[in-house]
């Protein structure tokens, strides 16, 4: 689940460069500091970072994870032409939760199907004050923070399982 955190601190950060001024290196701080401490109680002991899922779980994963990839460049230029770039960080996070959905049943892990489905709200909620005349950092800092805390949130219910009862990481 380290990606999950890594990808939670990247739009923390984004998140917190929207709030400007003095307070700005505050809330990114604090947001280090949280996935600092996600990234530790999230590695369990008896974990194997080595342990990899079978070649046609990962076959699978690489396709949903390209899909994602293409929707997400698909929708960025597709909100430039539009002229409401201040709605990409909506955008991909409504993808990244798509992405999320097949997830939950390619790793077993249902509570992706929640993960996934806060993210689709939280780019709605991002794409609602962008339509209705809101700043662009309102948007960003607004999506990016509360996308990082499902991220961790998700990181914190605990470890994948492997239908075996094993562990492994499910990157995303």
């Amino acid at each position: 689940m380290a990606i999950l955190t890594v990808f939670g601190l990247v739009w923390w950060l984004m998140g917190a460069s929207a709030v400007g001024g003095p307070l700005w290196p505050v809330v990114a701080l604090v947001g280090c500091a949280v996935a600092a401490w996600v990234w530790r109680t999230g590695r369990r002991p008896g974990h194997s970072p080595a342990e990899r899922p079978p070649p046609a779980v990962r076959r699978r994963f690489a396709w949903v994870n390209a899909a994602q990839w293409l929707a997400i460049v698909l929708a960025g230029i597709g909100a430039i032409r539009s002229g409401v770039p201040e709605l990409i960080p909506a955008l991909v996070s409504v993808i990244v939760g798509v992405h999320f959905l097949p997830l939950a049943s390619l790793f077993r892990q249902p509570r992706f199907h929640l993960t996934g489905a806060l993210l689709i709200a939280v780019g709605a909620a991002g794409c609602a004050i962008g339509l209705a005349g809101g700043p662009a950092s309102t948007v960003q800092m607004t999506v990016g923070l509360a996308v990082a805390l499902v991220l961790w949130g998700t990181v914190s219910l605990g470890r994948p399982k492997r239908a075996d009862g094993a562990s492994h990481l499910a990157s995303s």
